[in-house]
């Protein structure tokens, strides 16, 4: 006694509620409502067993008394007996195990109840401490309920195996799976197979051979407890059947003569058969509604969750539909491969919408991408880096040397070369170069960027060093879509959140969300300066000329954003924004792994997001994003840059990474880059013949690949040979350095020549190329430059820089709750 009450203070406080359990009987009565009172779903209690869980709940009346009578003389034959925990049944498997070999559960079926559904969060750890939770809990549920509702629920939550895509989780989903059958359908034969596989579904179900005497057995023993006369299980053995994949061929005794295994895919046929038959709309909204549960679930507990009346969310049906839509017309994933994706409301935080896997009209996994998963984010973090320099009192015109860097760590480029030239900020992230952006780190210092990585709402591995600046991070999308949304909202994060308020089925209010709290994390011209720097990544090329982003535009509306791609191809992110929404889309495969060489950031995941987004702002009137007081902006080599007004006109500085290195020079239109500032390793370094397929690891070569690399011999570009353009924010302003470059050989695209090849949303004008003497254009992940072939008559170098384009008027008229 005193041994238990030991036990009692140690483990037994704070017991989850075994009321809860009630649960069953109110499935599908709580609705879900959007933002404008739309219907969105109901909520089915989420009853997990370990490895999955069952939304197809039946009641005791709807699952064969065969089966429920094979479950009970299989797991637990004292079941009607016994006070939840069988002791008897437990001294008797301990004996079979010691005297005969015969390892024999212990376990009642209350028990399995309690660990499948109230302990789950224990994951079946076999330690003292679930074992004593288990029993307190299982004698308080055999005290509070029927025994045929414990039975009912033991049928729903089970595990009944590996179906492929899809885990067979209870009695409605095993029926359908294994015979094509109702639950209700199943013959005596038929539930013994069930009832017998149950201790280990996946191996007995592959091994019919060895698994038929044990069909036998649990018959004796079902005639022995009075559960079938002997002639019904005769009847029985004799009752030839078809387990799901296998093709048998039986004698008249009960006996077969072959059982082959041909066709492992029909379990999950059979189900996806099942689902289609429910309705093409029964998982719309799933993962948003799982994630309205995890949210609730610890505020109201299950009774209240699921005890009908009414929740009111922040998401957007149409916002939800069009992300969906998405997901699933998203055919160019590489094989195996499956997606996350995010959109919330910059204004406060309100999640808009959430999609967790690839979408296939069945189905889906229950792993929720969209927020439980953590992946290396790659380039995608570069802009909050960016943005923090400029908060730090950097311009974007200021330089940075690209070349490599000294000590242990040696990132590289993408396509491992460096042109050993200072290029601008928005040339850096415009191209996304690893080396100008870990010179950039060094800087600041990479705990300062931890610090800011941690106001947004990160959780910033330990000792992640310089590798951090480029992408070795790991979030979810929905963490990287409320990164993201303080370029539109002024500087201001929200933490995200789904839930505005829940009532109950009388109307009494439950629960009310707290006014969201924001958390200023930039200053508004700060804020601002970043967010020019994104719009630049998406707008300032086209894809003709290797633009990151291009296909993240939205015709009408302002987008600024962000693609990345980790080490071997192993994710791919667009993280990005319009005036109204912030949403972030990852892809890659479920088990990790590399996927092909032909995936990039800027073709696979960037189309799901301008889908998700656009189809969420249809109907919408469009706006422009609001610009702060104190910003003006002025032409630096011919790119129309936004400033801090007191800053326009300071000169810019040339860093290469060191405090002690910086220089500074005339930021004036067309002013010559300066002679780099001296640094180990400056000569230029020998190019591999071919840039590399992949990338190199984070904390080797770094992360950062992007967009395919250009079929170009790799080129030794000296220092001073070749100018550092970049392109323009504004449709139509050309990048045209001071004077011609030396190599006559050296032409350009005459100006105002029309592009085939822009993108709506561009003013039809060619945006600018960079050159290389070789006369090939860049690669886009890489400061190496290159060129298209064209008019060689033509001189763009005459051609005088257009004033800077006037900044959009404030617009304050913003859906979504703006």
């Amino acid at each position: 006694m005193l041994g238990a009450g030991a036990l009692w203070v140690l483990w037994g406080r704070d017991l989850p509620s075994v009321n809860d359990l009630d649960v069953l009987e109110l499935s599908g009565q709580t609705r879900v409502y959007d933002r404008t009172g739309q219907l969105v779903g109901t909520l089915t209690p989420s009853l997990s067993s370990g490895s999955g869980e069952n939304r197809n709940l039946l009641k005791l009346n709807q699952i064969s008394p065969w089966l429920q009578k094979a479950v009970v003389t299989s797991e637990d034959r004292r079941f009607f007996e016994h006070h939840g925990v069988d002791y008897i049944g437990i001294a008797r498997g301990l004996l079979k195990g010691l005297l005969k070999n015969d390892l024999e559960g212990g376990s009642s079926i209350t028990q399995q109840v309690v660990k499948n559904t109230l302990l789950a969060d224990l994951e079946g750890a076999r330690t003292p401490e679930r074992k004593f939770k288990e029993a307190v809990l299982a004698y308080q549920l055999d005290r509070n309920f029927d025994k045929k509702k414990i039975l009912n629920s033991y049928l729903n939550v089970i595990y009944w195996g590996d179906g492929g895509r899809t885990n067979i989780v209870g009695a409605g989903t095993a029926a359908h799976g294994y015979f094509r059958k109702e639950a209700a359908e199943l013959n005596l034969a038929e539930s013994v197979y069930l009832a017998t596989i149950i201790p280990a579904p996946n191996r007995l179900y592959k091994n019919f051979t060895a698994y038929r005497p044990l069909m036998k057995s649990l018959l004796d023993r079902m005639v022995e407890d009075g559960q079938v006369t002997r002639a019904e299980a005769d009847a029985a053995w004799k009752t030839k059947i078809y387990p799901a994949g296998y093709r048998i061929a039986w004698n008249e005794d009960g006996t077969f003569r072959s059982a082959v295994y041909e066709n492992p895919d029909r379990l999950q046929s059979n189900i996806n058969l099942m689902e289609a038959q429910s309705g093409q709309d029964r998982y719309q909204s799933r993962f948003y509604l799982q994630a309205v549960e995890k949210e609730l679930l610890p505020i109201l507990g299950r009774q209240a969750l699921y005890g009908g009346g009414k929740i009111y969310t922040g998401m957007s049906l149409q916002a939800q539909e069009a992300a969906e839509r998405a997901s699933r017309e998203a055919d160019n994933l590489p094989d195996g491969a499956t997606l996350g994706s995010a959109l919330v409301s910059p204004r406060n935080g309100e999640v808009l919408a959430l999609v967790g896997q690839k979408l296939t009209g069945g189905r889906p996994s229950d792993w929720n991408n969209a927020t439980q998963a953590r992946r290396q984010v790659g380039s995608s973090i570069k802009p909050l880096l960016y943005t923090l320099a400029l908060q730090n009192g950097w311009k974007q015109s200021d330089t940075i040397l690209d070349s490599p860097i000294s000590g242990e760590y040696q990132p590289m480029n993408y396509d491992r070369r460096w042109t050993g030239r200072y290029v601008t900020m928005r040339y850096a992230l415009d191209h996304s170069l690893n080396l100008p952006t870990v010179r950039m780190a060094q800087e600041l210092g990479i705990g300062t960027f931890e610090d800011k990585l941690r106001e947004l709402g990160f959780t910033v591995p330990k000792d992640a060093g310089l590798s951090l600046s480029i992408g070795t991070l790991e979030a979810s999308p929905l963490q990287m879509a409320a990164a993201y949304a303080p370029f539109v909202n002024g500087g201001l994060y929200y933490a995200p959140t789904l839930v505005r308020k829940v009532e109950d089925a009388r109307g009494k209010l439950l629960y009310t969300r707290p006014a969201p709290q924001p958390r200023r994390v930039w200053d508004a011209q700060t804020a601002w300066l970043g967010l020019d720097m994104i719009r630049g990544v998406v707008n300032d090329l086209t894809e003709y000329q290797g633009g990151l982003a291009t296909r993240a535009l939205i015709p009408g509306w302002d987008v600024g954003g962000k693609t990345g791609t980790t080490n071997d191809i192993k994710d791919l992110w667009f993280a990005g924004v319009t005036p109204t929404v912030a949403g972030a889309v990852w892809v890659g495969k479920q088990e990790g792994g590399s996927m092909p060489d032909w995936a990039y950031s800027g073709t696979i995941p960037t189309p799901v997001w301008q889908q998700a987004v656009a189809g969420a702002l249809v109907g919408e009137t469009p706006v422009k994003f609001t610009e702060p007081a104190g910003i003006t902006y002025r032409v630096v080599r011919q790119v129309n840059m936004a400033f801090r007004e007191n800053e326009a006109d300071q000169e810019s500085v040339a860093r290469d990474g060191s405090r002690q290195g910086q220089q500074s020079r005339a930021s004036a239109p067309g002013a010559a880059a300066p002679a780099p500032v001296p640094a180990p390793q400056e000569a230029p370094m020998p190019t591999p013949p071919t840039p590399p397929a992949q990338d190199a690891a984070p904390g080797e070569n770094g992360a950062g690949r992007d967009t395919p690399a250009q079929d170009t011999p790799a080129q030794d570009i000296p220092a001073g040979d070749v100018p550092d353009m970049a392109a323009p924010t504004t449709p139509g302003v050309q990048d045209i350095p001071a004077a011609p470059p030396s190599d006559p050989a050296l032409q350009d695209i005459p100006a105002g020549t029309e592009d085939p090849g822009v993108l709506p949303g561009s003013s039809g004008t060619t945006a600018p190329v960079d050159l290389a003497p070789d006369g090939t254009t860049t690669g886009e992940t890489t400061g190496d430059v290159t060129l298209v072939p064209t008019d060689p008559g033509a001189d763009v170098y005459s051609t005088p820089a257009p004033p800077p384009a006037a900044p959009d008027a404030p617009v304050q008229d913003l859906p979504f709750g703006f």
